[in-house]
């Protein structure tokens, strides 16, 4: 089967979440999704990885609200991984895990963007790839253009989803204003 995986804090899940797994779903051709809660990225100091269980059981909570076909599974393979959680050695325990299976990581194109600081990012595009929905305020062919550059045979695929100007950085900033965040969560 082919498996997107779609990894984050998810701190918390929200709408733009939901509009990416439901495309990768639908039109996105993927036969699942693996939504992987991180405890802690290591590239950001703005969460603890302490809530990662909590995140976790939200996210289950959340999926179980609009997937009912098991499209979509809420993965805990991290939360059992010692730090740092690295997303190459995600995709190697996964791959270890469901050796049938076809995994392609699921990211932004911020992120994308960024690849060059992350763990063996040259393996998570060779061996891997990447499916990179649009942000706006990047332009994805330009970074993919980049990339392939350096290398030709990054998997680098650029998903036709809609682009939905949502954050939970966002969320967390109009709670913490005491604002009613509750149109914009999953």
């Amino acid at each position: 089967m082919n498996i997107a995986v779609y990894s984050g804090s998810f701190n918390p899940l929200h709408i733009g979440h939901l509009a990416i797994m439901k495309y990768l779903t639908g039109e996105g051709g993927y036969d699942h999704v693996y939504l992987v809660v991180s405890p802690k990225n290591p590239l950001k100091d703005s969460i603890s990885s302490d809530s990662g269980q909590a995140r976790y059981d939200a996210a289950i909570e959340a999926v179980n609200r609009h997937f009912q076909n098991k499209e979509v599974k809420v993965d805990d393979i991290e939360l059992t991984m010692p730090e740092p959680h690295y997303t190459i050695r995600t995709l190697d325990a996964l791959r270890e895990r469901e050796p049938f299976n076809t995994f392609t990581l699921v990211m932004g194109a911020d992120n994308l963007a960024d690849i060059r600081r992350w763990r063996d990012y040259r393996r998570i595009l060779t061996e891997y790839g990447a499916a990179v929905y649009p942000r706006t305020g990047h332009d994805l062919d330009a970074i993919k253009e980049d990339l392939l550059r350096e290398d030709s045979s990054y998997l680098i695929d650029i998903l036709n989803a809609e682009t939905v100007d949502m954050s939970s950085t966002a969320i967390r900033n109009a709670i913490a204003a005491g604002e009613d965040p509750s149109a914009w969560l999953m």
